[in-house]
């Protein structure tokens, strides 16, 4: 069997033996043994090959977990008892032992400043660090422990912790914090961390509400304090448990852990027409602050007043209408439009002018009239009188619900059903005027006191509409019940106004009636019709209208006839006349047509003879004018073409000479660019050749020769063709040696 580097064979003795190695090494059967590579293995019939094993490699951030398969001794001489796991984390090949069985490949955890791991222990062990570890343990592996961490076999990863970071604008405060010194958690306690800071949550420890930012405040807020257990507060000033104060701006503020804050509160600002209702605590007064900004003491809270529906409805509906008033039908209607009360601001109602508004005090049991136009604040056991009154034509009982009871004058109609002396029965639809008695003071308006009797007796009726209607009603049957139809039907307006207003000393109609019990005046009644219930009585009282319509339209008919006869009269002697004096107005004007005719030919000749003069004059003006024109642009024309030949002849020989000067100037450069060429070529020629080289070159010639003559035992010797002269002088210098 080949094993090779990085691995080996996993063999099994199937009988005693030495296992065929080169070490012999004494084998019962059933052991097992490894043969580690590289090297060939030659197994013995005894012998047999289970598997090739093969390394396992560990890479950098990585562990193999491995588990004895019985008791043995690892690699790094450890003693492993069966079913032991432990990690290998040494980076490069690992190849097991034969007692010894990969798990699995862990992966190592980086940590950075931003991330940390929870581990928890599920046996009792000694850590990486050193640490000693109990099953159950919880705790936390940090970049300051290592930059990687590897999971050991009794760490379970319980999660990635990130980082907490807290502002110079922030704060938290931990539950259960982490006591270094004891490495414990202190269970129940509370730790304040201010930032800026940044730092891991330990297993076990929690933020109460979370990361929470600097309490902030305005000089017109503060925070309402609460002790949960006895502290010093940072002014100084012992605080027990339940203790309630507040912290007032403008200024930064940070709650201990022994504080909770239980409300940010801020001035309340109010108009002088504005309040709110404040209870204190302590004593479970309440009060209306009105017209001044307000801040609640730490004992004091707002207090919501509630109102009945009816008043909220009526409330609602003030700014939509004149008098605040609504009829029963629309009521809920219009509550579920208009937005929602504020129950903690001071109610308010605007009584309009000439009116007036009950408001009972169910404290101390009395009640006050405000007048209009006032604006009405209700302090907190006060409560409007809502007027529930008649409507509808006939009235109706409580069609109209509304706080403001209006003065008058104005007006109600109302449907009465009579019965004359003779049994015609009639329904009379009357109007009735009325207005209430209140003096100038009462009217100018303003708050009439506790003790204004005059003010309280406006309410003493509740219905004064069905009420006064009722008792006009009762009189005016009676009236009409002693009457006969046909007396009724010539004087009605007599008969109901005497029987409403009664008759004075001098039998005259009176012009009131008043009712003593609210002050309700009376003084008018309108007739707006009389329409009798009877259908006989009906078809009667038709007939005789008819015929009196007919007569009436007869005698009109003969009227408007003679009148029309006398403007038709009337209207033709003046179109006569006006004939006449249109043809006298015609014959003047045809006479001064035929004069302006004649003058308008007199000047028509005039004006043609001399237009023709005219005319041929400025012909020949214009003729004269044109010849010298003429004559002025051909002049011109030829001199501005002589101009142009020049000007053409002019640029056509720069352009030549331009032309010729480039080609100059190019071949000038030409010649200097191949000489540069001829130059460098030479100095590169040169520098490539080399001064020595070049020396050498020139001494050759003489050098050989030199060395040839010395090769033929020769000093000297002078070589001529016969024909060239030799001077001798010359010569001898050359034969001589030099010394």
């Amino acid at each position: 069997a080949e094993a090779a580097g990085d691995g080996g064979g996993k063999a099994k003795a199937a009988k005693g033996g030495d296992g065929g190695a080169k070490k012999q090494v004494a084998r019962k059967a059933g052991d097992e043994w490894l043969f580690r590579g590289p090297a060939t293995y030659y197994p013995k019939v005894q012998v047999q090959v289970v598997e090739v094993v093969r390394a396992v490699i560990v890479k950098p951030n990585q562990a193999v977990k491995l588990r004895a398969r019985k008791a043995c001794t690892d690699a790094s001489g450890a003693r492993r008892l069966a079913g032991e796991q432990w990690l290998v984390s040494r980076t490069g090949a690992y190849l097991p032992n034969v007692d010894e069985e990969v798990v699995s490949t862990v992966q190592a955890f980086v940590l950075t400043e931003k991330k940390a791991l929870h581990l928890q222990a599920t046996r009792t062990f000694t850590d990486a660090y050193g640490q000693q570890r109990k099953a159950g343990e919880e705790w936390l592996v940090t970049h300051t422990h290592a930059p990687t961490h590897t999971p050991d076999v009794y760490e379970k990863v319980v999660g990635e912790v990130r980082i907490t970071t807290l502002s110079n604008r922030q704060f938290a405060v931990v539950l259960d914090p982490f006591d270094a010194a004891s490495k414990r958690l202190r269970l129940g306690q509370k730790d304040l961390r201010r930032g800026p800071a940044t730092f891991f949550l330990h297993p076990g420890e929690r933020l109460e509400r979370g990361i929470q930012s600097v309490y902030v405040l305005g000089d017109d807020e503060a925070l309402l304090l609460s002790a949960r257990e006895a502290c010093t507060t940072d002014d100084g000033v012992r605080r027990e448990p339940g203790d309630r104060w507040m912290v007032y701006g403008p200024r930064d503020f940070i709650p201990p852990t022994q504080v909770e804050v239980s409300e940010t509160r801020r001035a309340i600002p109010l108009d002088v027409n504005e309040g709110v209702y404040v209870r204190n605590l302590k004593t479970g007064r309440v009060s209306a602050v009105i017209g001044s900004s307000y801040m609640l003491a730490p004992d004091e809270e707002l207090w919501a007043k509630t109102l009945p529906p009816a008043v909220e409805a009526l409330l609602a509906k003030q700014g939509r209408d004149k008098v605040g008033s609504t009829s029963a039908g629309a009521a809920s209607s219009s509550a579920a439009a208009t937005p929602k009360r504020d129950p903690t601001r001071v109610v308010t109602y605007r009584a309009p002018h000439n009116s007036a508004v009950q408001v009972y005090d169910y404290k101390k049991q009395r009640s006050r009239v405000v007048f209009g136009p006032e604006l009405i604040c209700l302090n907190p056991n006060e409560e409007f009188t809502v007027l529930s009154l008649s409507g509808g034509t006939p009235k109706k009982e409580g069609q109209i619900r509304s706080v403001a009871l209006l003065l008058g004058p104005d007006f109600m109609s109302d449907v009465v059903l009579v019965e004359t002396s003779d049994h015609a029965r009639l329904s009379l639809k009357l109007s009735y005027n009325w207005h209430f008695e209140v003096d100038a003071k009462s009217r100018a308006g303003g708050d009439a006191g506790d003790d204004d009797a005059a003010a309280q007796q406006l309410f003493a009726v509740g219905d004064f509409v069905g009420d006064a209607c009722k008792a006009v009603a009762s009189m005016v049957r009676a009236a009409v019940a002693a009457t006969s139809f046909d007396d009724f039907h010539k004087h009605s307006a007599r008969v109901i106004r005497s029987a409403v207003f009664g008759l004075d000393e001098r039998a005259k109609v009176r012009d009131r009636l008043v009712f003593v019990a609210n002050r309700l005046v009376i003084t008018n009644i309108d007739i707006q019709s009389v329409e009798p219930v009877d259908q006989r009585t009906r078809d009667a009282l038709q007939k005789s209208v008819q015929l009196a319509i007919e007569i009436t339209t007869k005698s009109q008919e003969a009227t408007a006839r003679h009148e029309a006869e006398r403007l038709e009269q009337e209207a033709k002697g003046r179109l006569e006349r006006q004939k006449i004096t249109d043809a006298a107005e015609a014959e003047k004007a045809r006479k001064q047509l035929v004069s302006l005719q004649a003058q308008s030919l007199a000047v028509e000749a005039e004006g043609e003879a001399k237009a023709a003069a005219t005319a041929e004059a400025d012909a020949a003006l214009i003729s004269g004018q044109a010849s010298l024109k003429s004559a002025e642009l051909r002049a011109k024309a030829i001199r501005i073409k002589g101009e142009v030949d020049v000007a053409q002849l002019k640029a056509k020989t720069e352009q030549e000479l331009q032309h010729q000067k480039a080609l100059d100037e190019l071949e000038i450069a030409r010649a200097q660019e191949l000489a540069q060429i001829e130059i460098e070529k030479f100095k590169k020629t040169v520098s490539s050749i080399g001064a020595d080289v070049l020396a050498e070159i020139a001494q050759s010639g003489p050098k050989a020769q030199a060395e040839l003559l010395e090769g033929l035992g020769l000093s000297t010797v002078l070589m001529t063709d016969g024909s060239t002269p030799i001077s001798l002088v010359d010569a001898a210098k050359g034969l001589v040696a030099n010394p």
